[in-house]
């Protein structure tokens, strides 16, 4: 399932592509020539930004799929009634339209997504209720809901969308100029292609710097705005609990990893900070608002 996802999003995103340069050309008689600076930062924008937004059109549908989410329609037990009714007074709170509620069957963990904070979804998983209180899961629900609240699945797209036309706009500048041309001035189409695929691969990971750093700044983010939203004990207790966790343990389907409640790898590439960083940010947050911490 996990492949033929990937097979119609690459698919998706190919399409999509071709469309917006023949409706360009068609509609508007613009020539999308790669040659020029105009038509090369026509093309990265396009190139870009396609599959970024696509992703989160479809990122609910994705969710469900990779993770196995159930939403709830109907609550079958204590637990699930509790979870969607903790939701939605949270995001009543938190001024936001009540998200689709969901529950999977995997490692301790939570994450929100949707395209829009009107089209959204919070799920947790069944293991979360094995080891937190139901205070702690609250506050893991807070984090989550203030994902949404502060738009961070659409400012991630825009952020990707803008790393991805830059990667691909500046590597074939430089590719055009490096790559030997002939006697009469045409660049060689494979050192073209040869340089400016190196160059995205370097670019690539400057870019992927970027992203994460981004992504964690919205975590904490998220920490401040469940501590505001619902106090500072459940969002602490639950952080402190993951954080003891193996984190091979925690690890959610790589779509969701930016959007869950903990993440990992090294600091530099991760999509969440150091949890002992959380944890004493959420301490500082909290005595300034004037908990007793």
């Amino acid at each position: 399932m996990a492949i033929l996802m990937l097979i119609l999003m690459n698919i998706a995103v190919m399409a999509s592509i071709y469309l917006t340069i023949f409706v360009i050309e068609i509609l508007f008689g613009i020539r999308l020539d790669g040659g020029t600076i105009s038509g090369l930062a026509i093309l990265a924008v396009i190139v870009g930004f396609s599959g970024s937004i696509i992703s989160l059109l479809l990122s609910k549908w994705l969710a469900k799929m990779s993770a196995g989410v159930r939403v709830i329609e109907t609550p079958s037990n204590e637990a699930e009634k509790w979870l969607v009714e903790t939701t939605y007074k949270l995001a009543d709170k938190a001024g936001i339209p009540r998200p689709e509620v969901g529950i999977f069957d995997g490692p301790p963990n939570a994450f929100a997504t949707g395209p829009s904070k009107s089209n959204s979804l919070v799920a947790v998983s069944t293991s979360l209720f094995d080891i937190m209180d139901l205070n702690e899961i609250e506050g893991v629900i807070a984090h989550e809901i203030n994902h949404i609240k502060n738009g961070d699945m659409v400012t991630m797209t825009i952020v990707q969308g803008v790393l991805n036309s830059l990667v691909f706009f500046i590597s074939r500048l430089i590719a055009n100029i490096l790559a030997p041309k002939d006697e009469e001035g045409n660049t060689s189409p494979f050192a073209y292609m040869a340089i400016s695929f190196a160059l995205e691969i370097v670019l690539s990971i400057f870019a992927s710097m970027l992203a994460m750093w981004f992504s964690r700044y919205r975590e904490y983010k998220a920490d401040e705005g469940a501590v505001k939203l619902d106090g500072p004990e459940g969002i602490y207790y639950a952080l402190a609990k993951l954080g003891q966790i193996p984190k091979e343990q925690i690890a959610l389907p790589s779509e969701m990893k930016a959007f869950g409640i903990v993440g990992f790898i090294s600091e530099l590439f991760s999509s969440h900070p150091p949890i002992e960083k959380r944890l004493e940010n959420i301490k500082r947050i909290a005595r300034e608002l004037g908990y007793n911490v």
